[in-house]
């Protein structure tokens, strides 16, 4: 049986993390093995014991823990010793992000997280000054900071146990296989089981400690027409206008008067039938994808993604995704064909995939791991990937097939999000926080492509999103309802005003609060929608409302005037504001235009959520064709070279819509997996 995953992740020099040390509250304690003796027997025992211990390695046998605060919280650790060694270190509590600072799937390696990885490295090393885990440093550094905590509470001299760790002189080692996978978030886990299901013997190359990407961190959303789903939910007046006005806007060329007409005469069809229920089609997802864009995407890589996200959404579910059993509208993606992970964030996609290649002998999968560059052969295909491992060892990937690049667009980039921020839409990024994991989204594949000559296309495009904490910008600790539930909330500024439809485009939203005062807002929802009960409701990625209140990144309260007096604004403005809002739910007329309504914000307890819009996604990068072939400038693919994900440009022009990402990732890292191995 072939080893499933090779974790190169091991010890090296180490790395100063104190600048990354997370925000929670410190705290110790220790339990020392003792005796109860008389006060001078104590005095003199201690003394004898203390110059034993330093003789023995300067520790006092015990147990000790500490907890230090981590990304979503505070890491605890235990820390067992003897009087001369580290004896156990166990991470026993902890928040961090699956898949990331914590295992995703028990049982199954999908590679390195430092709740696992750093314990055994420092027993194994006798040294706290092992290396962080790539993509996780600070849930490492916590780790790392609270096992000094315990040596101290042993008596130790912490800087005795900071010994570096030699490490063996880098190897050149060479592997083969049909095809090499680059990414290992969403689209290239995708393309690496496709490519096996059409026989190939397929290697995945993934920088980070773990794969995973940004998808792991998503907003867990997938869209596609659903009539079984669909056919539950009336089609309102309302609802009927965004179609019309859909329909009726001018077109740019021959296709887009041809998708037009094909819409046109579904709706009419789906009026003639004497349907009530939300029409839905793969044309009207397609020229919704492509008008939302500002009809600047490659209308037929629009087609690919919207023609084949049914086909995606079961192919995904046949490996074992699961999704909520309703449909919803998700945040900026303008219709109601939006299904919801089970699981929190995108932690369903990625064990669905990572389970799947556990149990698949065709794949293997390398972490912390680094491409550095194609190969080429003399006749310019593509036929390999160099890359190095955190040892220092060198790799050559032969790939007889081809490769396929799915390393992510380049939001995390800052500088070329502003080298490439040149639509005027957005003024300054530079300062504009990121939604987007730093250790993912930086453009590296990009550069590589175009290294051997590979047409970048819309790379100006960049999606800023209004789901960012006010804290980091990252995209976590929010009610459910944020990101889907769109139907049940109102966005309101400091000022406890509305200011925009709620159900419009991302970008149009962002423009909006960045133009707020302190360029925030709050999301405003009442006991009236999906939950009632704050003290058992969960937030998208799990964490309970009373966690998320006591970090500060969720208000509650029970009455509006109870709301008003702490987020700091005039009691009867709020009041007036939703009472408008809800006069808006009865008449169907809104003044901000916005069409989608469920319910009326009535009863407490209410929740507002703090955020703020950040650089979320990049819908430029290389040229591609309707096969996912990396392309020249003069049109012609670059043999051996496929592409997947959001390191692709063309799909969604000007303006990606809410849940079409993960729809991406799902069709063309599919279709590049069948494309590479043919």
């Amino acid at each position: 049986m072939k080893k499933k995953l090779s974790c190169v992740a091991s010890v090296m020099l180490a790395v100063s993390l104190t600048a990354c040390s997370g925000g929670g509250q410190e705290t110790t304690t220790a339990a020392p093995e003792t005796t109860e003796t008389s006060a001078p027997e104590q005095t003199t025992k201690a003394a004898e014991e203390e110059t034993t211990a330093a003789e023995a390695g300067g520790l006092t046998a015990g147990t000790y823990t500490a907890s230090k605060g981590g990304m979503n919280g505070d890491v605890t650790v235990e820390v067992v010793t003897d009087d001369s060694s580290i004896v156990s270190v166990t991470v026993t509590d902890n928040q961090e992000t699956p898949g990331i600072g914590s295992p995703l799937v028990d049982g199954v390696k999908e590679g390195t997280v430092p709740t696992v990885s750093i314990p055994a490295a420092i027993v194994e090393n006798q040294s706290v000054a092992v290396d962080a885990v790539a993509g996780a440093t600070i849930t490492s550094a916590a780790i790392k900071s609270a096992v000094e905590d315990c040596l101290t509470q042993a008596g130790a001299n912490v800087d005795d146990w900071k010994t570096e760790v030699e490490k063996e002189p880098g190897k050149e080692i060479e592997m083969d296989a049909d095809v090499i996978v680059v990414g290992g978030g969403g689209a290239g886990l995708a393309a690496a089981i496709s490519a096996s299901e059409n026989g190939a013997k397929v290697i995945v190359v993934e920088k980070n400690g773990a794969v995973g990407g940004d998808t792991l961190v998503c907003g867990a959303i997938y869209n596609n027409p659903d009539e079984e789903l669909q056919s539950k939910v009336e089609m309102s007046d309302a609802v009927k206008k965004t179609l019309e006005a859909g329909i009726a806007v001018d077109p740019v060329d021959d296709a887009h008067k041809e998708l037009i007409n094909t819409v046109s005469e579904e709706w009419k069809q789906h009026q003639a039938d004497g349907k009530t229920t939300l029409f839905d089609s793969d044309a009207w997802f397609t020229l919704q994808t492509y008008n939302g864009g500002d009809n600047v995407a490659d209308l037929e890589l629009v087609k690919v993604l919207c023609d084949n996200a049914v086909e995606g959404y079961e192919w995904i579910k046949g490996l074992g995704m699961e999704f909520n059993d309703t449909i919803g509208q998700g945040a900026g993606s303008l219709w109601q064909r939006t299904h919801t992970s089970t699981k929190p964030m995108g932690t369903g996609f990625i064990s669905t995939y990572v389970e799947n290649i556990a149990k698949d002998d065709n794949i293997e999968m390398l972490t912390s791991t680094t491409a550095t560059g194609l190969i080429q052969d003399d006749s310019g295909r593509v036929v390999g990937v160099e890359a190095e491992d955190v040892n220092g060892n060198t790799y050559k990937f032969q790939a007889s097939k081809g490769v396929v690049l799915a390393t992510g667009g380049f939001a995390a980039n800052s500088k070329m999000v502003n080298d490439n921020n040149t639509t005027g839409k957005w003024n300054d990024l530079s300062k504009v926080p990121t939604t987007n994991r730093f250790g993912c989204s930086q453009g590296d594949g990009i550069l590589m492509a175009q290294d051997i000559g590979a047409a970048l296309y819309q790379m100006e495009q960049i999606q800023l999103l209004y789901l960012g904490n006010v804290k980091d910008g990252g995209l976590t600790k929010y009610p459910a309802r944020c990101v889907n539930g769109t139907d049940q909330e109102i966005f309101i500024n400091k000022n406890g005003e509305r200011f925009v439809r709620e159900d419009g485009r991302r970008d149009e939203i962002c423009l909006q609060v960045l133009a707020q005062p302190d360029a925030m807002f709050y999301f405003l929802e009442s006991a009236d929608g999906d939950y009632t009960d704050v003290e058992t409701a969960l937030t998208a990625d799990g964490f309970t409302f009373k966690e998320m209140e006591e970090q500060g990144y969720i208000i509650i309260a029970d009455t509006l005037e109870e709301m008003a007096e702490k987020l700091g604004c005039d009691a009867e403005t709020l009041k007036a504001t939703v009472d408008t809002f809800n006069a808006s739910v009865d008449s169907g007329e809104d003044e901000f235009g916005r069409t989608l309504y469920s319910i009326k914000l009535e009863n407490g307890p209410w929740v507002a959520t703090p955020r703020q819009a950040c650089v979320h996604h990049t819908m430029g990068g290389v040229k591609i064709d309707t096969e996912g072939r990396v392309l020249k400038e003069d049109g012609t693919p670059i043999e051996g070279l496929v592409a997947a994900g959001e390191i692709t440009g063309g799909i969604h022009g000007a303006n990606r819509l809410g849940g079409n990402a993960v729809v991406d990732t799902v069709v063309f890292g599919k279709l590049a997996g069948e494309t590479v191995t043919k």
